[in-house]
């Protein structure tokens, strides 16, 4: 049942997805009281349908220069790797010009070490906290395959992967016989391909994330079906408004994906956040003979192999929170994959389509809110909610109990657009 309307908790996180409850549990490792505030509870959003991948290495960001020259090819096609929907594009055109001036070389630079940074320490904390959580099982280290369509889409990669070297990310270029050495079955269509082993995955991220919720409750916390639409900081700590009533905490940590934003205007911040709508197909896991996730990058999506099936997607739909699903663009990339892998067979899919929550500079927002350090921001990951979650978690731990923070978090001050 958890805490009544008026019983004071020490922290509410708010939000049960990868960040939520991977916060959650490094609060209460801390000694903590945490109850957990979703709208939908567990694993409900991009936690669920993600590829599944702990991507290290995608230390570049994607606001670049790179992705600047591919965007007007991209956007041609309505369902090609970028869309925004017409009826759209005046909301977010302030979004768009703030990702343009985080393109500028300087600023990527920067924002590639502030990842870089964030990286490591999500490595490092990552296999501790499986052993503490249970799901060392989980798992994966298939490492994957990324796949060019001749010399000159492979080499325009070449500056990407020497900001990688540099960074000490271990990697291998391959050509077509050394590609299907690690996956048979590509099309020839694709020349060139470079191999990253330290590339892990989760064996299904849903499962992962219902498991964390169950460890969770194993070890005191609650978890409850609430949506949190107003904070209001008081003298000893936060109120929490809800459509059931009013929560109590003495800190709050905001960790609520692409509707974090929502929350937060009610203390009177506006955090650019905007939603890239994720889409995929899950196919049956024998679908295709899958033996390493591969990367289709010029098309932007990936075929990843998970316990519950072989899940095509990725693609960037800049569309908002409330329009409905558009699953032909599902359909587009299952079919391309079908072209790709022609071994792969497409019949008894799931579609689906999920909120990844982005800020212009490709980091996320981690640290304290402006009105009060008792309220702490840990939202706007990306694509990268799952790799960051477990270094995230030691963050906000840190930033809630007063210690020091494990890395320089400046970078990714919320306040940081003002």
């Amino acid at each position: 049942m958890g805490a009544s309307l008026s019983e004071p908790t020490d922290v509410v996180v708010i939000g049960a997805g990868i960040i939520g409850l991977s916060a959650a549990l490094a609060l209460r490792a801390r000694g903590l009281s945490v109850m957990v505030l979703d709208r939908e509870g567990p694993a409900a959003g991009a936690s669920a349908g993600n590829a599944g991948a702990f991507a290290f290495t995608d230390i570049l960001p994607l606001a670049s220069p790179g992705t600047l020259r591919k965007a007007p090819r991209w956007l041609l096609d309505p369902l090609g790797p970028l869309s925004v929907p017409p009826a759209y594009a005046p909301r977010i055109l302030p979004w768009m010009l703030r990702f343009w001036r985080a393109c500028a070389p300087e600023r990527v630079r920067r924002a590639t070490e502030a990842q870089s940074v964030l990286m490591d320490l999500s490595r490092a904390a990552l296999e501790p906290f499986l052993d503490a959580t249970g799901t060392r099982a989980m798992l994966r280290t298939d490492g994957n395959l990324q796949v060019y369509e001749g010399q000159a889409e492979f080499e325009a990669t070449l500056p990407g992967w020497q900001v990688r070297a540099d960074h000490g990310i271990a990697f291998t270029h391959l050509d077509a016989a050394g590609m299907a050495a690690i996956q048979p079955g590509l099309s020839s269509r694709f020349t060139h391909g470079t191999f990253t082993p330290g590339w892990f995955s989760i064996a299904d991220p849903k499962d992962y994330v219902l498991a964390l919720a169950e460890r969770l409750r194993a070890e005191g916390g609650t978890i409850e079906r609430a949506a949190v639409t107003a904070l209001r900081p008081t003298a000893d700590g936060v109120a929490l408004l809800t459509q059931a009533g009013t929560r109590r905490a003495a800190q709050v940590v905001v960790a609520a994906g692409a509707f974090s934003h929502r929350i937060v205007r009610s203390l009177g911040e506006q955090i650019p956040l905007e939603t890239e709508r994720g889409y995929n197909t899950t196919l049956p896991a024998g679908a295709l003979d899958l033996r390493t996730q591969i990367t289709f990058g010029g098309h932007g999506f990936v075929v990843t192999r998970l316990s519950s099936g072989i899940r095509v997607g990725g693609a960037v739909e800049l569309g908002g929170l409330d329009r409905p699903p558009d699953f032909r663009r599902s359909a587009a990339m299952l079919r391309k994959a079908k072209s790709f892998l022609p071994g792969l067979n497409t019949e008894g899919g799931r579609p689906w389509m999920g909120f990844r929550p982005s800020l212009p500079d490709s980091l996320p927002a981690i640290g304290h809110a402006a009105a009060t350090r008792r309220i702490v921001y840990a939202f706007g990951h990306g694509h990268l909610g799952l790799t960051q979650s477990a270094g995230t978690a030691r963050l906000v731990a840190d930033l809630v109990t007063g210690a020091p923070p494990a890395i320089d978090l400046a970078p990714f001050s919320p306040q940081r657009f003002r």
